[in-house]
C-alpha cells in the first residue's frame, strides 16, 4: 500500500470518523453513522483506496 492519503485530508477524516462514532455511540445516532470506521481507518494508515483508483495522492512527495 503506497501512502495517499495526508496532512490536513488525514485529520479531517480521523476527526470527522470519530465524530460520527461518538455520535452513534454516545447520542443514539442512526446505525449508518458507524461509517465513521471507513474514514477514521483510512486516516490512522494512511491510504484509501478510492484514491488510488481515482489516481488522487495528497500527500506531499519527498
Amino acid at each position: 500500500m503506497k501512502v495517499n492519503v495526508g496532512g490536513v485530508d488525514r485529520i479531517v477524516r480521523i476527526v470527522a470518523g470519530l465524530g460520527l462514532i461518538a455520535w452513534a455511540l454516545f447520542a443514539g445516532g442512526p446505525t449508518w453513522a458507524w461509517i465513521g470506521i471507513v474514514p477514521l481507518m483510512t486516516g490512522l494508515v494512511n491510504f484509501c483506496p478510492a484514491y488510488s483508483l481515482l489516481g488522487i495522492n495528497t500527500c506531499k512527495t519527498k
